[in-house]
């Protein structure tokens, strides 16, 4: 058929359907809305060919009152056609030439955008505020000073090592966190289409080939730690005292958990009739090395009784001076510091950790677990399944045994 005239392809356009106005598969097509007058109805020029046997359309814009004109679609069916005869697909050259177009934006958006990007999308799930605060603090100090300005599309293993051995032996829990951090950015950054390629920052099978693991390049400075033959005697001192504070310290020592966990615990976290004491999963989130589901404490019937002998006037465990605030995550240090003055109370932790290793046959994944640790992959999965709570039960009664064997004169 011939081209039609410009006047009977405007009067098609108040007639709905598709309608080849050209003899070179130049379309136009019309989808009517019943509330809708015709000049509002959506109009597109298609150019409709044939590619291997394959019938293909490619839109060349929008026909109508808003759209290119008649004379411009047609130009641009010649263009197309020009492609085919060179042997290629205009559809596919068109996408190529988006992608080229996205790629050379994205070569303005640097990996610090990126960064901050990544960190406003994802805070809102990190429960843990040191957490939130260390992501920042880490990717300035260290990062941004190399790659922060550049591109994120130009980030490659050569940057990221650099970054890397600046602190990887000094620092290598450090090192070990900003390398993850900078793995998860460059992935956000590839599915939102600002980079390609495999990530650089990647461990397993890369990285892991350049630099050596962070267990074999220094011994990781531990908090200071009581020796555990010396507990016991701490452990009546702190009997003999009073306190909120006292008391709190004393539960944290028999049931092995963090600081954080004994501040935060409630109430309505404890099975009295159980003597078990269950710490959600929202508040162990955020924090290294920890089971990311909820973590069941067995009291043993000394820890049962610090809590059998409080005042259940607050939501929380042990209350601070604060009504319906919970006791000052310094309180328990402060008390501590009083007569040692180098220790920490995470160290009771491992404190109990030595007892059980030096002094009891108990497998070294029953105390992993009772210390709310994720277990290493050399634990067989089955003790993944579980969490061992009468195996546990028995350690910490041993435990608390332990810690009761010295009495006030």
């Amino acid at each position: 058929m011939a081209e039609l005239p410009e006047k009977t392809v405007q009067k098609l356009m108040k007639a709905p359907g598709r309608h080849m106005v050209g003899p070179r598969g130049l379309y136009l097509q019309i989808t009517a809305y019943p509330d809708r007058e015709p000049d509002d109805w959506a109009k597109s020029w298609i150019f409709r060919y044939q590619r291997n046997g394959r019938s293909r359309h490619m839109g060349l814009g929008a026909a109508g009152r808003n759209g290119i004109p008649l004379k411009t679609a047609r130009e641009r069916v010649g263009e197309a056609r020009q492609l085919l005869s060179a042997g290629i697909d205009p559809v596919d050259q068109r996408e190529a030439e988006r992608l080229a177009e996205r790629l050379e934006k994205a070569k303005s958006v640097t990996f610090k955008y990126c960064a901050e990007r990544y960190i406003a999308e994802h805070q809102t799930t990190w429960k843990n505020p040191i957490h939130r605060k260390q992501w920042a603090t880490t990717l300035e100090e260290y990062a941004y000073p190399t790659i922060g300005a550049l591109p994120v599309g130009a980030v490659d293993t050569g940057l990221v090592t650099k970054i890397l051995r600046t602190i990887w032996s000094t620092k290598p829990e450090t090192a070990s966190r900003l390398r993850g951090r900078i793995e998860r950015i460059l992935d956000w950054a590839r599915v939102s289409g600002y980079r390609e390629g495999d990530n650089p920052a990647r461990w397993r099978g890369h990285l892991d080939k350049i630099l050596p693991k962070k267990s074999k390049v220094k011994r990781v400075k531990h908090h200071a730690a009581m020796p555990y033959a010396e507990v016991p005697a701490y452990m009546a001192a702190l009997r003999a005292n009073d306190s909120i504070s006292a008391r709190a310290l004393e539960f944290t020592i028999l049931t092995a958990v963090r600081t954080g966990d004994t501040i935060g615990g409630r109430w309505a976290e404890v099975e009295a009739e159980k003597k078990l004491w269950t710490i959600p999963a929202d508040r162990l989130k955020g924090q290294l090395d920890v089971r990311q589901d909820d973590h069941r404490v067995p009291l043993s019937e000394q820890a049962w009784a610090i809590l059998d002998g409080l005042h259940q006037e607050n939501d929380f465990l042990f209350p601070g001076a604060v009504e319906k605030k919970p006791l000052s995550n310094m309180a328990m240090l402060s008390l501590l510091k009083t007569t040692h003055a180098d220790l920490t109370v995470h160290g009771f932790r491992s404190s109990f950790r030595d007892w059980a290793a030096e002094e009891t046959d108990y497998p070294n994944h029953v105390v992993e677990m009772a210390l709310a640790h994720e277990i290493g992959d050399e634990v067989e999965a089955a003790y993944r399944r579980g969490d061992l709570l009468d195996k546990r039960r028995k350690l910490m009664e041993d435990w608390a045994a332990f810690c009761g064997l010295a009495v006030l004169p």
